[in-house]
Protein backbone atom coordinates (compact mmCIF):
# COMPACT_ATOMS: atom_id res chain seq x y z
CA UNK A 1 0.00 0.00 0.00
CA UNK A 2 3.04 2.45 0.76
CA UNK A 3 4.38 1.87 -2.49
CA UNK A 4 1.32 2.68 -4.44
CA UNK A 5 0.75 5.52 -2.56
CA UNK A 6 4.10 6.60 -3.23
CA UNK A 7 3.94 5.92 -6.95
CA UNK A 8 0.42 7.90 -7.41
CA UNK A 9 1.70 10.88 -5.04
CA UNK A 10 4.58 11.46 -7.59
CA UNK A 11 2.63 10.54 -10.68
CA UNK A 12 -0.03 13.14 -9.84
CA UNK A 13 2.93 16.09 -9.29
CA UNK A 14 4.21 15.34 -12.46
CA UNK A 15 1.23 15.80 -14.43
CA UNK A 16 0.69 19.06 -12.32
CA UNK A 17 4.18 20.16 -13.47
CA UNK A 18 3.20 19.30 -17.10
CA UNK A 19 0.73 22.25 -16.84
CA UNK A 20 -1.08 20.59 -19.26
CA UNK A 21 -4.97 20.17 -19.68
CA UNK A 22 -6.14 16.67 -18.06
CA UNK A 23 -7.27 15.91 -21.93
CA UNK A 24 -3.59 16.26 -23.50
CA UNK A 25 -2.25 14.36 -19.68
CA UNK A 26 -4.61 11.33 -20.16
CA UNK A 27 -3.40 11.36 -23.55
CA UNK A 28 0.28 11.91 -22.61
CA UNK A 29 -0.06 8.75 -19.79
CA UNK A 30 -2.20 6.60 -22.21
CA UNK A 31 -4.94 6.47 -19.77
CA UNK A 32 -9.13 8.27 -19.99
CA UNK A 33 -9.62 11.30 -18.47
CA UNK A 34 -11.95 9.53 -15.83
CA UNK A 35 -8.73 7.59 -15.17
CA UNK A 36 -6.41 10.59 -14.80
CA UNK A 37 -8.82 11.88 -12.33
CA UNK A 38 -9.17 9.54 -9.90
CA UNK A 39 -5.17 9.39 -10.31
CA UNK A 40 -5.36 13.12 -9.48
CA UNK A 41 -7.70 12.77 -6.58
CA UNK A 42 -6.07 10.39 -4.63
CA UNK A 43 -8.03 7.31 -4.93
CA UNK A 44 -5.63 4.36 -4.13
CA UNK A 45 -8.46 1.52 -4.09
CA UNK A 46 -9.07 2.28 -7.91
CA UNK A 47 -4.93 1.41 -8.70
CA UNK A 48 -2.96 -1.62 -8.53
CA UNK A 49 0.70 -1.55 -8.20
CA UNK A 50 0.77 -2.96 -11.97
CA UNK A 51 -1.25 -0.32 -13.39
CA UNK A 52 0.90 3.03 -11.58
CA UNK A 53 3.87 1.14 -12.57
CA UNK A 54 3.04 1.31 -16.15
CA UNK A 55 2.52 5.11 -15.70
CA UNK A 56 5.79 5.45 -14.27
CA UNK A 57 7.24 5.45 -18.07
CA UNK A 58 5.22 8.00 -19.77
CA UNK A 59 5.59 10.32 -16.59
CA UNK A 60 9.50 9.91 -16.97
CA UNK A 61 10.06 8.19 -14.02
CA UNK A 62 13.13 5.62 -13.93
CA UNK A 63 11.88 3.17 -11.58
CA UNK A 64 14.10 0.94 -9.31
CA UNK A 65 12.56 -1.76 -7.00
CA UNK A 66 14.93 -3.24 -4.45
CA UNK A 67 14.59 -6.93 -2.50
CA UNK A 68 16.29 -7.23 1.25
CA UNK A 69 16.23 -10.32 2.71
CA UNK A 70 15.66 -9.30 6.63
CA UNK A 71 18.27 -11.58 8.14
CA UNK A 72 21.09 -9.89 5.70
CA UNK A 73 19.86 -7.01 6.78
CA UNK A 74 20.30 -7.81 10.35
CA UNK A 75 23.59 -9.36 10.03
Amino acid sequence: MRLRSELMTRIAHRVREWGITHKEAADRLGVTQPRLNDLLNGRINKFGLDALVKLTGPAHFHLKLEIEDEKEVAE
